[in-house]
C-alpha cells in the first residue's frame, strides 16, 4: 500500500508543478486530464479490482508523460528540443514518446484485466485481442484530437500537435501499436510472475 500511496503523492506532486505558468492553459488542461481521469477511475475501483504494482507502475510512468507534455506542450518539451538539434530532427519528437507509452500501458492494464477475469482463455488469442484494443484506444484518442481541433480551431493546435506533420496521426498510431507489442514482448513474463503472487 505505501507504495501506491508514494505514486499517488507524486503524481499530485507533478500536477501541481504542471500547474505553474504552463506553455498554454488550454493544452495544459487538455492532456492532464487523461491522466486524472485514469487515476481516478484506479481510485475508484481499488477496493474491487486492485492490479499489481506493475500496472499501478506503468499508469504512473504514462501519467508522468502526460503531465510534462501538459506543462511545456508536446512540441516544446525542453530534452526533446535537445535531442531535436543533436540528431537533426525536424520536429519535436516527444509526443511520438506519449503514443508509445499510449499502447505499451494499456496493452498490459487489458492483459491483466483479460487473464485475471478470464475473458480470453485462448493463449494463442490472448496477445492479439490485447494489440488490438490498444490500437482501438490509439484510434479514439485520435478521434478526439480530431474533434477538439475542428471544434476549438486554432486554440487546439498545440493539442493536436502534428508540427506540420501530414502523417502524424498515422505515426501516432503506429507508436502506440509498437509500444503495445514491445510491452507484450518485455513485461508477459514478469507481469506472470506477479499475477501468480496474486493466486498464492
Amino acid at each position: 500500500m505505501k507504495f501506491i500511496y508514494s505514486l499517488l503523492f507524486l503524481i499530485c506532486l507533478l500536477l501541481i508543478w504542471s500547474a505553474i505558468n504552463p506553455l498554454e492553459y488550454f493544452t495544459w488542461f487538455l492532456e492532464i486530464i487523461p491522466a486524472i481521469m485514469g487515476t481516478v477511475i484506479l481510485i475508484i475501483t481499488f477496493k474491487k479490482f486492485r492490479f499489481t504494482n506493475l500496472i499501478y507502475f506503468l499508469v504512473f510512468i504514462h501519467c508522468t508523460i502526460l503531465i510534462i507534455g501538459g506543462h511545456y506542450t508536446y512540441a516544446e518539451v525542453p530534452w526533446f528540443n535537445w535531442l531535436e538539434d543533436i540528431f537533426n530532427q525536424s520536429r519535436n519528437n516527444y509526443d511520438k514518446l506519449g503514443h508509445f507509452a499510449q499502447g505499451f500501458v494499456p496493452a498490459m492494464i487489458t492483459r491483466e484485466l483479460l487473464i485475471r477475469k478470464k475473458i480470453v482463455l485462448s493463449k494463442n488469442w490472448l496477445n492479439f485481442i490485447i494489440v488490438c484494443i490498444a490500437m482501438a484506444i490509439s484510434v479514439t484518442y485520435e478521434f478526439i484530437e480530431w474533434g477538439v481541433s475542428i471544434i476549438t480551431g486554432d486554440g487546439g493546435d498545440s493539442f493536436l500537435g502534428t508540427q506540420g506533420y501530414i502523417w502524424d496521426t498515422q505515426s501516432d498510431m503506429l507508436f502506440a501499436t509498437i509500444g503495445a507489442i514491445t510491452a507484450l514482448i518485455t513485461l508477459s513474463k514478469v507481469h506472470n510472475e506477479k499475477l501468480s503472487k496474486l493466486k498464492k
